[in-house]
This record gives structure tokens, C-alpha cells and sequence, in this order.
């Protein structure tokens, strides 16, 4: 047995105990009452599961699952070997290249949408791309939601939000994709379900638990455990606490809805012991995602976490090498969605278009690598090379044409050979890859008819219309 294996069995069986002895404190009475209606053994609010019970529970959880996107050629398949890509989530501030910061808007929310419906390496567009501070919060999932699906048509990401707000959202949904047993049947976005640590789950989260599991949308049920500050400073018992608080949560939804596709997330990292704040792009934060991978593997379940992450304040080396490698190791994991897959500066705090488009170019060297040899067919031209011998060249063979556009990576931000300006090309390659994405975007074909009735029931929240065309117009 290897000792990754080894390590998964011991933090398995500490999990298990930790959950019976300890127990998960669930904060709202109706995840109360329900846990009770199913034998969990509470004391209060806390729940106490067996190994028994928490395993059959969670083994109700599909293996594999799929999102429909608008556009079918951006359906997804979560789950298995499968690696997907999921925009940044959750920034309030944009950082610009000189690293100053400013409070996001929705102008930059719809640019943020427009540049990953550009990418080809994302099929999933929306959520909390950034959280744009000129919309009212009350209102701010459903703009997002708006906004999202006004300018892409690949799988959806959502955001989260008490159950008022949520039930909102899906009417809008149900506009935009049929009824609720259309949307059961063929469930069209996700959202992230934060658990707290140590050991609880609050109330807010249990409303969009409820409200996602109730029209058979996916859930990304992600624990983001610190160790040494929120959780224990070695690894192992980080990832003991993570993977019980996980567990139950995925418990719970599917005590709600047997069958519900969940997502074992994990965003647990270390943290700077210095100052108490989380360390993003660190090596203990990639070695937490590899593990986050083999225990959802381990239990059968889809994963989730990432993505090109970085304390770094403006797109520098630092910014690179962190993001390569969170990037890199969760896709080796092969981590079924990578959320943050581009753009996260500064732990979190901040999204940058910049950064977004060095992720884009760390993706592409990512996959190129992993995409490893092939060798079939004439990729060794064994007589092509026996007849150029030690005298021959290659470059303008009829083999290189065949293959030139399609073996080596061609980097679009890369600064390589001859260049006038070192200092400042790799920043002008950054903003020629912006204008030029965006001067190729198309806003997708949308249906009056569903924009009309998608916009009634913003309007019927007191939604200024003024701020639906602005949103359309961008």
C-alpha cells in the first residue's frame, strides 16, 4: 500500500471518529429536524454519525453527473477522470497592474463573462465572478444571474443567498429552461456551499442547500479550512476536519433529496502564521487539493477545488509560479472542476484582468503538458529522418507543415526572440489578448420572449429597469 493510500485510510478512520465523538453543529432548525427524522443521534444542535449512517448517506451521491449548458456544445460531464474549469468566485475588488485596487461593477462583471465565454478552455460562465458594488445586495444573485445569462450561453455558475432571493433566481430559471421537472431532469448550473470551521454549518448555507436540492441543481459542498489558525497546523488533521465537515454536509442533501449530484470541494490551505491570513498558491495549499481529490475519489464522489491561485498583489513572477502550480497539481488530481481557474490575485481579495489572462495561458500550458507524447500513426517519421540523415533539415519538410499547428504550443503572451521593449512586452501582449478577445466576442442569441419574462421578476423586486438595459447594453 502506498503511503498515499495509507495517509487516505488513517484520515478516513480519524474522521470517522471525529464526527461520532465530536459531532457537526447544523444551525438551522429544519437541518435539525431533519437529521432527528433520519436516526441522527443530536445533542442540541450538534449532530453525532456513526460510520454507518454518514456512508450510507452519502453513497446516495452520483459518481458522475451532468450540467446542460444553453449552447449543448458546452454540456459538462462532472465526475470520473474529467477535468473542468470554473471562473473566479467571490472577489469583491478588482486589482489593476499597478496594484491599486478598486471596488468592483457590473461593467467589469459582464467584461469578466465576456473573456471566459471567449476561452475555450471554460465551459461554465457566471456566479461570483467578481461582486460588483453598484447593484443592490438584496438583488445582487439575481443580476449576476442576469448578466451571466444575457451574455453566455455555456453551463451556468450561481450564487448563493437566502432562500427568498434563490427561489427568485429559479423562477427565473424556469423561464429561461422549463418547468421544475425539466430543470430536475436536466440540471443547469451550480453553486458553491461554504461550510464553517471548525465543525458547523450555517444557516444562510442551509437555505441554498435547500433551495438547489429542491429543483435538483448540483452543489458544491467546499470546506476552506486554515491549518494552524482555523484548524490544525499539520495536514493530515486539516484535511481530517475538512473531510468530516464535507461528509455531513453531503449527508444532509442527500437525506433531502436522495440522488442530489453533490460536489466534494476543498479550498483548505495553510495559513501565514505571521499575520493569521490564508495562504493562497502555497505548497500545503496544493498538497491539501491533491488530497481533497483522492478522498472524493476514495468515497466516489466528484471534486472540486483550485484553481491558479495566488497571495501575489499585481501579475508578477510570484503570481505565476504559485498559480502554475495550484493549477498544475489540480489537474494531475484530476479534480472533476477547478474553480478560480483564472484571475484570483492577492488571496481572494481581488480578481484582475491581467491575472485572468495569465491563468489563461497557464491553462493552455498545463493541458499542452499533460496532453503528453502521441506516437501513433507518422508522429515518428522513421524515413524521414533515416533519408535527412546527419545533413538535413526540417522546417520546410511537408511532416513540419502537417503538424505545425497542432504539436507545439503557440503562447499568445509569451515574450520570446528579438524584442525592442523587455520591460513592457509581456504586459502589451496582456492587453493585446484582452482587446482582441473582446473585439471577437458575439453575444449569444437570446429569446425576447425569456429575457421579457426573466426581467418580470426582477421588476417585481424593485429592480430599476434602467439597470436591465445597462446590463443588456454592455
Amino acid at each position: 500500500m502506498t503511503k498515499e493510500r495509507i495517509s487516505i485510510q488513517r484520515i478516513h478512520e480519524a474522521t470517522m471518529e471525529l464526527v461520532e465523538k465530536a459531532g457537526m453543529k447544523f444551525h438551522h432548525p429544519e437541518a435539525v429536524e431533519i437529521l432527528k427524522a433520519h436516526g441522527i443521534r443530536m445533542e442540541g444542535n450538534v449532530a453525532h454519525f456513526t460510520e454507518e449512517q454518514l456512508m450510507y448517506w452519502v453513497r446516495k451521491a452520483p459518481a458522475t453527473f451532468k450540467i446542460y449548458a444553453r449552447n449543448p456544445k458546452y454540456d459538462m460531464v462532472i465526475g470520473g477522470d474529467r477535468v473542468n474549469c470554473a471562473p473566479a468566485y467571490g472577489s469583491p475588488f478588482i486589482s489593476d497592474q499597478d496594484g491599486k485596487t478598486r471596488d468592483a461593477t457590473i461593467e467589469d462583471y459582464v467584461k469578466f463573462t465576456k473573456l471566459f465565454h471567449m476561452n475555450q478552455n471554460f465551459d461554465m460562465n457566471g456566479g461570483i465572478i467578481c461582486m460588483p458594488d453598484d447593484v443592490p445586495v438584496d438583488n445582487a444573485t439575481l443580476l449576476m444571474f442576469y448578466a451571466a445569462f444575457t451574455h453566455s450561453d455555456k453551463c451556468m455558475f450561481a450564487g448563493s443567498g437566502k432562500r427568498e432571493q434563490l427561489e427568485a433566481m429559479f423562477e427565473m430559471a424556469k423561464a429561461a429552461y422549463g418547468s421544475e421537472e425539466d430543470l430536475i431532469a436536466y440540471p443547469r448550473f451550480t453553486t458553491i456551499v461554504n461550510v464553517n470551521t471548525p465543525l458547523q454549518f450555517a444557516e444562510g448555507m442551509t437555505e441554498t442547500l435547500m433551495t438547489f436540492v429542491k429543483y435538483g441543481q448540483p452543489i458544491i459542498v467546499a470546506a476552506c479550512d486554515m491549518a494552524g489558525t482555523t484548524a490544525p497546523i499539520t495536514l493530515a488533521g486539516m484535511m481530517t476536519l475538512t473531510n468530516a465537515e464535507v461528509l455531513c454536509t453531503i449527508a444532509l442533501a442527500e437525506m433531502i433529496r436522495p440522488g442530489t449530484p453533490v460536489i466534494y470541494g476543498s479550498q483548505s490551505t495553510g495559513s501565514n502564521l505571521r499575520n493569521g491570513a490564508i495562504t493562497s498558491g502555497s505548497p500545503e495549499g496544493a498538497i491539501a487539493y491533491k488530497y481533497a481529490a483522492k478522498l472524493a475519489k476514495y468515497y466516489g464522489l466528484p471534486c472540486r477545488g483550485g484553481g491558479s491561485v495566488s497571495d501575489a498583489k499585481v501579475v508578477d513572477a510570484q503570481a505565476g509560479y504559485e498559480s502554475m502550480l495550484t493549477f498544475m497539481v489540480c489537474s494531475q488530481s484530476e479534480m472533476n472542476l477547478i474553480v478560480h481557474a483564472a484571475g484570483i490575485l492577492d488571496g481572494y481579495n481581488c480578481i484582475s484582468f491581467e491575472k485572468l489572462m495569465l491563468d489563461f495561458q497557464v491553462i493552455d500550458y498545463v493541458k499542452r503538458y499533460l496532453k503528453d507524447i502521441e506516437s501513433d500513426g507518422d508522429r515518428i517519421p522513421l524515413e524521414l529522418m533515416i533519408s535527412q540523415g546527419q545533413s538535413g533539415q526540417y522546417l520546410t519538410e511537408e511532416h513540419t507543415l502537417d503538424y505545425c499547428r497542432e504539436e507545439p504550443l503557440d503562447p499568445f503572451l509569451s515574450v520570446s526572440g528579438p524584442c525592442s521593449d523587455p520591460k513592457n512586452q509581456f504586459g502589451i501582449n496582456i492587453d493585446k489578448a484582452i482587446a482582441a478577445s473582446l473585439e471577437k466576442y458575439k453575444m449569444p442569441d437570446n429569446d425576447p420572449a425569456v429575457l421579457e419574462k426573466m426581467r418580470a421578476v426582477l421588476l417585481a423586486r424593485g429592480v430599476d429597469p434602467a439597470l436591465l438595459d445597462k446590463i443588456e447594453a454592455l
